[in-house]
């Protein structure tokens, strides 16, 4: 399985899921209460954890690639803004050169702190062991405050881009 197999289409349908529970959300709660949430004082609310979402994706897309990743500035406050910001962020993982991911698999990362210091990983510790983790993170993040919120997702949604790959139990 290749580097670029393993990064965009998992963070491509991680922000395609999100956008739907953007929609859950915007049927079933009241918006400005929602981008407030956050499950604890000390935790970021709704749209950071989704902005996270989009960072890290755009970033390992970006860093694999060899690629500049596109700013974006986090001033997102509706869902309308969120869902957006998650369509420019597939748009640009989309565009990437599958061939050019699967070469920085090989590459040193690097990222920097404000303070100065950073970490320094290769391309596969990286995207497996920094980048993966921390979109499921926020992602998780962003659906549990949903949910501890009123909003009825579930592990399908969650899960909603292997909605092709479901099959009926045997007649019995």
């Amino acid at each position: 399985m290749s580097a670029y197999q393993s990064s965009v289409p998992v963070l491509i349908a991680m922000l395609t899921n999100i956008k739907a529970w953007l929609d859950k959300a915007a049927e079933q709660g009241d918006e400005a209460t929602l981008l407030e949430a956050r499950l604890a004082p000390d935790m970021y609310p709704l749209p950071k954890q989704i902005q996270l979402v989009s960072d890290s994706a755009k970033g390992c897309g970006a860093r694999l690639a060899g690629a500049e990743a596109p700013s974006m500035p986090d001033t997102e406050a509706s869902f309308a803004e969120l869902k957006e910001r998650c369509d420019k962020t597939i748009a640009f993982l989309q565009g990437l050169d599958p061939a050019a991911v699967d070469a920085g698999i090989g590459r040193e990362i690097e990222i920097r702190f404000p303070n100065g210091g950073g970490i320094r990983f290769d391309g596969a510790t990286y995207l497996n062991g920094f980048v993966l983790p921390n979109v499921y993170f926020h992602a998780s993040m962003a659906y549990a405050i949903l949910r501890a919120n009123g909003v009825n997702v579930g592990k399908q949604d969650y899960l909603a881009h292997l909605a092709g790959h479901m099959f009926a139990p045997p007649a019995a």
